[in-house]
């Protein structure tokens, strides 16, 4: 019996939490970022971007960092303009915030601002068409 008290009671604990992490993602997709995307902001996600994140999502955000063989998950291709165009400014920024393994949280590692401008950076990668995106629409590859 008291088996399946315990039982119950960690189902409970995980259901409330992944009841509270929707809750979360919900409330992220909502957030505006308060960063504009100016080329000095460009500039410090740049750095960012190269000091944190290259080594697994790639020089050039396509997922295909130096790291990225070794990871259980592949990591985002911010080139895939479809998809980040269904990703908001707030759900990159929890993302980038909180993690979810691999990839690690960087709350305490960058600031607000420094996140922010993350976003900002991340998002110039599907700013223009890649050359995948044409050869999936169909398009001429030069």
């Amino acid at each position: 019996m008291a088996a399946l008290v315990a039982g119950l009671i960690v189902v409970f604990v995980v259901m409330g939490y992944a009841v509270d992490r929707w809750s979360v993602v919900a409330r992220a997709r909502k957030l505006k970022n308060p960063v504009a995307a100016t080329p000095e902001a460009l500039s410090e996600g740049k750095q960012l971007y190269q000091q944190h994140c290259q080594r697994c999502h790639g020089a050039n955000g396509d997922g295909h960092g130096e790291k990225a063989p070794e990871l259980s998950v592949a990591p985002g291709d911010f080139t895939n303009t479809p998809k980040m165009s269904r990703v908001s400014d707030g759900e990159l920024y929890w993302q980038i915030t909180y993690g979810r393994l691999p990839m690690p949280a960087f709350r305490d590692k960058i600031d607000e601002q420094g996140r922010w401008e993350l976003v900002d950076y991340i998002r110039t990668f599907a700013a223009a068409p890649s050359h995948a995106d044409a050869t999936r629409e169909g398009g001429r590859s030069e």
